[in-house]
């Protein structure tokens, strides 16, 4: 059978009409390996200012015209990489960006809204677009940017922050005052920020991105005031939090602001937000005739802007009375503060008599989270009447501060104090570096050995859960490469990413694929983990596996999502492979998992009929196929 198979792959050598296409699909396999690291982000472009062109003196959207205007600016669009790679005809929309010093080749597809919205004409159903269209290429793209006009941003964003469950990529939204076209224009800044943010760094948030910084989206509101106002290049600001990214002549993220979902849980949208939800301003002599037309059917839940730190009048039963009534029939208050900094609190007697009422304190959240975090709560129909109260005060989202908790010094840490002695360091500043130096190698360390208690400590004492050490690899890398299931479940649920890939191109659900850690595999795909390689790299690790007889990685291939009939460089899958090296067990596996039969690599040659050139009757019976006799015996 082995000279069988030797002259079968001679003749199959021989055939010169292939030559050229094996010479093509060899550079193709250089290129690959040789290829820089990129990244995928699809962006949604709804309208706004940063896309209108100027007509008879005043700003207008222009349908068609985004990409043709991109492609025209060089920092926006590397010419000579995108004719090399991108296909005229079918990649249209397609563009790279030019190579940053963050060393990732940030490729961008824009997708652009017909019709194009302005902002003030944003309803609940857009919202759910942009949501669904998110969740419909989430496996493709490694973040999203959604251009998006000023007026109703901060709503969208903070509406997106609760539509979006179990999120683990980042979403920026952003837009400009001028538009990107204008030779002098906040857009592109804008623009170029969010597309390397998202392409760089795994922020698992819905964001803001606008002039030098990021904020947390549920956290913006549009900027209004003396020292600055609508037509300033500072179009949103975030009053109770400080901003997560920072773009200077470096880009600082302070990772310990940034918040992580902790479940295991697949990424999904719930786009059905209740409508019967308002905004009720208190102000001085408003009549109860007033609150109780507000308070009518169909209205479910209200949120109620008080004075100062959560105040309304106690002196006025009538409305107390209303409060109280209105909560009796079902319908959920909120109480938050009319001023643009602060929280509401129970210190006053005012405030105390509006939580004797049932109206729930809402902390330090924005009009716009409180609105739509309302909307988003009062849409579980499965959630009882007191569960959407509960979650009401509930911090779903990082939208709310729940409590203030006493900072952990740094110098607690006696590691930390001894290296810093040892270096004589004495500035805080320079023992933050050295903390944020060493804890990506202590975390990775632990999670090496399975030593939960000791990732406990480090994250407690400051330790960024997804910190990448050197190499890019995080904590969970090491725990799923290591096979610890308990530590990838506790990494998992204090907000670990499945999606940060190291500096190979490697997430952590590869390494549990190279590991064959099964129960690893299933729980993070569960989580919402992709294979990142390209069909035909994976095809290349399947046809490997079977090539060496090893079903135990097929399977964990096949487990993390694989195509069994995938195809590699050549249009060969493992079922080919496994034949021509009579590798019966994987056969018999890749049979029973769907593989085909049927599929004809670029010499023409089938699965099947290597088996019947190759007189392999076994596996043809495998194969449902009724060997050939051979009358010559």
């Amino acid at each position: 059978m082995a000279h069988n198979a030797d002259q079968c792959e001679t003749e199959l050598v021989r055939s010169k009409s292939v030559d050229e296409k094996v010479a093509e699909l060899e550079l193709k396999t250089r290129a690959l390996h040789d290829a820089e690291p990129l990244a995928r982000i699809l962006v949604l472009y709804t309208g706004g200012t940063i896309g209108m062109v100027t007509k008879n003196g005043v700003y207008e959207p222009e349908p068609d015209c985004m990409v043709q205007k991109l492609r025209a600016l060089p920092i926006f669009h590397d010419a000579e990489y995108g004719d090399a790679h991108f296909c005229a005809e079918t990649e249209a929309n397609h563009l790279a960006l030019p190579l940053t010093k963050e060393e990732v080749r940030v490729l961008f597809t824009v997708e652009e809204f017909e019709p194009l919205l302005d902002s003030s004409n944003m309803n609940m159903q857009d919202w759910a677009t942009i949501a669904h269209r998110i969740q419909d290429n989430y496996d493709r793209f490694d973040g999203f940017v959604v251009l998006h006009g000023t007026d109703t941003m901060a709503y969208t964003a903070s509406a997106l922050s609760f539509m979006c469950e179990h999120l683990g990529k980042p979403i920026i939204l952003t837009g400009s005052q001028i538009p990107i076209y204008e030779v002098r224009s906040d857009g592109r800044d804008n623009f170029l920020s969010s597309l390397i943010i998202a392409g760089n760094y795994c922020i698992p948030e819905v964001l803001v991105c606008f002039n030098e910084k990021v904020f947390r989206g549920n956290r913006t509101i549009k900027n209004h005031g003396i020292e600055t106002d609508a037509t300033s290049f500072s179009a949103f600001k975030s009053p109770n939090m400080a901003p997560i990214v920072t773009l200077e002549i470096d880009i600082s993220v302070d990772w310990a602001e940034v918040f992580r979902s902790g479940t295991t849980e697949k990424f999904s949208v719930a786009t059905n937000f209740c409508p019967n939800v308002g905004l009720l301003r208190i102000f001085p002599g408003i009549t109860a005739q007033t609150v109780r037309a507000f308070m009518q059917p169909p209205m479910q839940g209200v949120v109620l802007q008080t004075y100062g730190a959560g105040n309304a009048p106690d002196n006025r039963d009538d409305l107390l009375q209303l409060f109280r009534e209105a909560t009796n029939w079902g319908i959920i208050i909120i109480n938050i503060t009319q001023c643009t900094h602060g929280r509401v609190s129970t210190s006053y007697a005012t405030g105390k008599a509006l939580r004797e009422t049932g109206v729930i304190p809402g902390g330090d959240m924005t009009p716009e989270a409180a609105l739509t975090k309302l909307g988003y709560v009062l849409s579980k129909d499965s959630w009882s009447l007191d569960k959407k109260r509960k979650m009401m005060s509930r911090n779903l989202r990082g939208e709310m501060t729940t409590s203030i908790q006493e900072e952990i010094s740094i110098m607690d840490h006696e590691l930390i104090e001894s290296v810093a002695r040892t270096l004589s360091l004495s500035s805080k500043d320079e023992i933050v570096k050295l903390r944020d130096a060493l804890y990506p190698n202590l975390m990775c360390a632990a999670a090496n050995t399975g030593d939960i208690p000791a990732l406990e400590k480090l994250r407690q004492t400051g330790g960024h859960i997804s910190a990448a050490n050197q190499d890019g690899r995080t904590a969970l890398h090491m725990a799923c490469q290591g096979g610890h299931f308990s530590t990838v479940q506790y990494l998992l649920h204090h907000g670990a990413s499945v999606h940060i890939k190291d500096y190979h191109g490697d997430t952590p659900l590869i390494n549990a694929i190279s590991g064959k850690h099964m129960s690893i595999i299933t729980l993070l795909v569960q989580t919402g983990a992709v294979i990142p390689l390209k069909p035909e790299k994976m095809a290349v690790e399947l046809c490997s596996a079977a090539s060496q007889n090893d079903v135990d990685t097929i399977k964990a291939w096949h487990e993390a999502g694989a195509d069994l009939n995938a195809c590699d460089y050549n249009y060969r899958t493992a079922l080919h492979v496994a034949v021509c090296t009579y590798n019966t067990e994987v056969v018999q596996y890749l049979l029973n998992n769907g593989a085909k039969t049927d599929i004809q690599d670029i010499f023409g040659n089938t699965p099947q009929s290597h088996a019947e050139k190759l007189c392999y009757p076994d596996i043809l019976k495998m194969m449902g196929q009724e060997p050939a006799v051979n009358h010559s015996e």
